[in-house]
C-alpha cells in the first residue's frame, strides 16, 4: 500500500470487458486506490479513491461504528463505472490516526472539521459531490453543512441520532452519553469486541434477514480494532462524550440547514429507532424513506439499494 500524504490517490477505473474481467479489474482498482492523506500535524487518514473514465460526479462515503472504509469496497466498484468514489477511515477507526485525547477530542464537531479538510485537500468539486453518511458519520456532515450549505449538491443520511432523544436509542448507546454509565459501557464494549464485530450487523434481523460480512471487510475491522493504544470503542466513547452537546447545537440551528437532503432508515434498526428519522425528516421538511426488512446497516445488507440511492441523487 502506497503512503502518499499530499497527492491524490492513483486513479483507477472500471473498464467493461466481460463481466468476469470487469469484476477483476474493479476489485484490483479498489485495492490499488488505497493510500494515506495528511489532514494536519496530528491526523493522517487512510482513504480509498476509485475513479471513473468520464465521471459524472463524485461520491464521498462516511462510515459508522465499528466499520472501516472497506465496507464501501463493493459499492465503490459498481459506482466507479460512472462516478469518482471516495471513502476514508475516521480518526480512531481503520488505519487512520488515533491521537491522544489531549490532542483530539473525537467529537462530532471535530469530525466535521476533518471532513471539511478532507474535501479541500482531495480537491473535490463540491458542486458535483454527493455525500452518503451513516451512523457516526451523519452528524458531522450536518454540522459542517450548517456553516457551508454548498458543501455538496446533496447529502444522504440515515440510521443516526441527530437529536438528544435517548428513548429512541439502544440501551448501551444511551449509557455512553454520560457518566456514571459511560465508562463501564466503554469497558464492556472493549471486553466484548469479538462479539460486537461478529454480530453488530445482525441484531434486530430475523434469521432469514441476517447476513454475513465479506471476509475482507470482517478482517479489516478486526485488524483495525486496536491501534496505538486506542480502540474503536474508545473513539466511539469519546465521540459520545460530546454527542449531546453537538446534538443540541444541530437542533438549535436547523433553520440554517440549506443543503439538499435525503433521509433513509432501516425499518428494523434497533440501535436508532426510525422515530428519530421521522422527527428529523419532518423538522427539515423532507420525505423519509424507510427500507423494509432492513436493519442499521442498509449499505451492507442491500448494497444495490445504496447504489440506486446514489444514482438517483445525480439525476
Amino acid at each position: 500500500m502506497s503512503k502518499d500524504k499530499t497527492a491524490n490517490a492513483a486513479s483507477a477505473a472500471a473498464t467493461p470487458f466481460s463481466h468476469t474481467s470487469e469484476a477483476f479489474a474493479s476489485t484490483q482498482a479498489v485495492q490499488d486506490a488505497a493510500d494515506f492523506i495528511e489532514i494536519d500535524q496530528i491526523l493522517t487518514l487512510r482513504r480509498m479513491i476509485v475513479r471513473a473514465h468520464a465521471p459524472k460526479g463524485t461520491v464521498l462515503f462516511l462510515h459508522g461504528f465499528p466499520e472501516t472504509l472497506m465496507v464501501w469496497k463493493g459499492i465503490a466498484t459498481t459506482l466507479a463505472r460512472d462516478y469518482d468514489v471516495h471513502a476514508f477511515d475516521w480518526p480512531g477507526y481503520g488505519q487512520s490516526s488515533r491521537p491522544d485525547l489531549n490532542r483530539f477530542s473525537y467529537a462530532p464537531k471535530e469530525y466535521a472539521r476533518v471532513l471539511k479538510a478532507y474535501i479541500e485537500r482531495a480537491g473535490i468539486d463540491r458542486s458535483k459531490l454527493v455525500i452518503y453518511a451513516t451512523d457516526i458519520g451523519a452528524l458531522p456532515v450536518l454540522l459542517l453543512a450548517l456553516d457551508e450549505p454548498t458543501i455538496a449538491r446533496q447529502i444522504i443520511v440515515g440510521d443516526f441520532a441527530p437529536f438528544d432523544r435517548p428513548q429512541y436509542m439502544w440501551e448501551n448507546l444511551q449509557n455512553l452519553k454520560a457518566e456514571p454509565t459511560a465508562s463501564p459501557t466503554r469497558a464492556y464494549m472493549n471486553k466484548t469486541s469479538d462479539e460486537i464485530l461478529q454480530n453488530v450487523h445482525r441484531r434486530g434481523l430475523s434469521p432469514a434477514e441476517q447476513f454475513d460480512l465479506r471476509i475482507d471487510v470482517q478482517q479489516d475491522m478486526i485488524r483495525s480494532w486496536s491501534r496505538d493504544g486506542v480502540t474503536s470503542a474508545d473513539a466511539f466513547a469519546h465521540y459520545y462524550a460530546n454527542f449531546t452537546r453537538d446534538q443540541h447545537y444541530l437542533e438549535a440551528n436547523l433553520d440554517r440547514l440549506k443543503t439538499p437532503m435525503k433521509v433513509i432508515w432501516g425499518e428494523k434498526d434497533i440501535y436508532i429507532a426510525r422515530e428519530m428519522g421521522i422527527e428529523f425528516a419532518g423538522k427539515i421538511g423532507v420525505k423519509l424513506d424507510v427500507l423494509p426488512g432492513t436493519g442499521h446497516f442498509p449499505h451492507l445488507q442491500n448494497s444495490k439499494q445504496t447504489v440506486e440511492e446514489i444514482r438517483t441523487s445525480f439525476r
